[in-house]
């Protein structure tokens, strides 16, 4: 054989044995069996559709180790594919909302809020990744959960497309959009997916969760506003979790919408066909942690087996604004806790148009409480002066009534009563007279301990030494917690109790019988408060400080114009009069009076 024979003999021997090697070991033979295990599991789907199944399911990425492509297909079945990926994330935005969207799970994992910050000035985030839970829950004979999967994502304008997909025939998506409001559209389209998911089957669960973060300088403020409310499609009544304590309920009633509510802001989803019963709610507090609460609901979500179906849905991801929320015409603004009945009446139809007028024309909230203040207060003069002068008139009969006291003491306390019942009758003075007018007050006074600490408008509004009107003004941090008091000085609370321990001063001299006896209940109330307030809105304990002085002011205009000679000529000239017949009210409060003297001798 010549040499270049012997040559290319060599050559082929060594080429055929590197080929054999080389497709021994680096081109291994894929497992014939593996391609069967994508097939859906126990549908009730026919023998037809199992074999189209497995024609379209999704080719399964080869693994290094072929068991773990092997273990992917036993969990997640058709979906496998989708099972392995890298993090990516999406974001959609507009003037307001900044919202990121991640590949795994396809889920909003961000909002953040651009026109607020945190009250440490960081960007506000309503809510995080690794707080935060938004999961579908389905079985094709496989329990799916969305957020173990990787979704395809696809952005055209202000649309973000999430497609989770088995192929390009068969996917779950989630389709986001924006507007240029708080509101974000969420539609979940099933294309293809009733020949995967069993017939049997005529719902899912949708499970959403947050846990709040602190996002407002008192963290104590925060949680007593942060909580769970949602609206009954029925009546659109809205309800509420427990707002001081862990609580979880169990809704057999259609739902309009739930609403992950905080101090100022709030995540609502919504229902545009309403959410099926049952729904599934919690509220947990997070003790000693940094979030504020714990909030979770569990959807279920109708599933009726068409080619393409469409579940239609929203989001609100923005402030607790009361005009901004009523605008939705949705009972948004019932988030805004303005008070029950008549407190919240006042708040809606006056508290809040005077506030919104006010800040049109002046910047500054401190001038604009002011000004609100003495709006209020000349508003409410006419029944200030009938106050007064009931208490005019007691303070002239009180030497008469201090004499009938003294000549029956320590005799029957009824008796008492009776003969300062008789003296006011005679005299033609209503000793309620001093209350009645103080009734239009008291709806006023409850009405703004309600509206400051819900007003957004004042939150990081500073004024003078308060840098932020919704959380309280610390002159000076005492370095230790003082019980039912707290850890700082707040300046506007101090003043507050100052000026109404005046005011109680002052008013205390006119009291008589019973009311001057409990002198001690009077002067102990507003140190109670100094407790209460210190650690509440500084603008609420502001405005009540500004409601002294000008009561002080018209008390002071009032005793110049209140002759308390002519008021005591008056009263005399009254006695001479023939008394007046008993008001039914009198009548009943005498025979009430006979009726516990009668017992009282029973007894003895």
């Amino acid at each position: 054989m010549k040499q270049y024979d012997k040559n290319s003999l060599i050559g082929f021997v060594l080429m055929a044995v590197i080929l054999i090697v080389f497709n021994t070991f680096f081109f291994p033979e894929v497992p014939q069996e593996q391609a069967l295990t994508t097939t859906p599991t126990e549908a009730v789907i026919s023998e037809t559709q199992i074999a189209e199944t497995v024609i379209d399911a999704p080719i399964i990425p080869t693994l290094n180790d072929s068991i773990v492509s092997e273990e992917l297909q036993a969990t997640y079945g058709i979906f496998a594919a989708a099972a392995i990926g890298e993090d990516e994330f999406q974001i959609i935005e507009n003037d307001k909302l900044k919202i990121t969207v991640a590949n795994k799970g396809g889920r909003i994992t961000s909002v953040i809020l651009k026109e607020y910050q945190t009250f440490d000035s960081l960007a506000l985030d309503l809510f995080d990744a690794d707080s935060s839970r938004f999961n579908l829950q389905f079985t094709t004979g496989h329990n799916i959960n969305t957020t173990d999967l990787y979704f395809v994502s696809e952005q055209r304008n202000n649309t973000l497309s999430m497609k989770l997909k088995a192929d390009d025939s068969h996917y779950v998506e989630y389709l986001y959009t924006v507007t240029d409001d708080y509101l974000i559209d969420f539609d979940i389209n099933f294309v293809g997916m009733e020949s995967i998911i069993p017939s049997g089957v005529n719902y899912m669960n949708l499970e959403w969760q947050m846990k709040t973060p602190q996002t407002e300088k008192s963290k104590t403020n925060q949680d007593m506003y942060t909580g769970l409310q949602y609206q009954y499609s029925s009546d659109n009544e809205v309800d509420y979790l427990s707002f001081t304590s862990t609580d979880d309920d169990k809704i057999n009633a259609r739902l309009n919408w739930v609403a992950f509510k905080q101090q100022f802001f709030s995540a609502i989803f919504i229902a545009k066909d309403g959410f099926d019963k049952p729904t599934y709610l919690t509220s947990t507090k997070s003790e000693g942690s940094k979030f504020i609460k714990d909030l979770a609901a569990k959807f279920e979500l109708p599933y009726s087996h068409k080619r393409d179906e469409q579940l239609s849905f929203q989001f609100y991801f923005g402030p607790n604004h009361y005009k901004t929320l009523e605008s939705y015409n949705s009972g948004f603004e019932e988030l805004v806790p303005l008070g029950w009945g008549i407190f919240g009446w006042v708040n809606q139809y006056i508290i809040i148009n005077l506030f919104d007028f006010l800040s049109k024309y002046f910047s500054s909230y401190g001038i604009i409480i002011l000004l609100l203040t003495l709006i209020i207060k000349l508003g409410l003069s006419p029944f200030t002066y009938k106050a007064f002068l009931s208490q005019a008139k007691m303070k002239v009969l009180k030497p008469e009534i201090d004499k009938i006291t003294e000549k029956n003491k320590g005799k029957d306390q009824m008796k008492t009563q009776q003969e300062t019942m008789a003296l006011y009758r005679k005299a033609g003075v209503n000793p309620m007279g001093g209350c009645l007018p103080m009734l239009f007050q008291f709806p006023i006074l409850i009405a703004m301990f309600r509206f400051f600490p819900a007003s957004i408008e004042l939150r990081q509004e500073s004024f003078l030494w308060a840098d932020d009107l919704s959380a309280y003004d610390s002159i000076y941090n005492l370095g230790f917690e003082i019980p039912f008091y707290g850890d700082h000085i707040s300046l506007f609370t101090l003043l507050m109790t100052i000026s109404t321990l005046l005011y109680t001063r002052m008013n205390s001299s006119m009291a008589t019988g019973q009311m001057a006896q409990m002198k001690w209940m009077m002067y102990l109330m507003p140190i109670m408060f100094l407790g209460f307030f210190n650690n509440y809105a500084a603008g609420l304990s502001y405005y009540y400080f500004l409601a002294n002085m000008f009561t002080f002011t018209q008390q002071y205009f009032m005793k110049r114009l209140i002759d308390e000679d002519a008021i005591l000529a008056q009263l005399e000239a009254n006695k001479k009069k023939p008394a007046k017949p008993k008001s039914k009210f009198q009548k009943k409060l005498e025979d009430m009076q006979k009726k516990q003297e009668q017992q009282l001798k029973k007894r003895k």
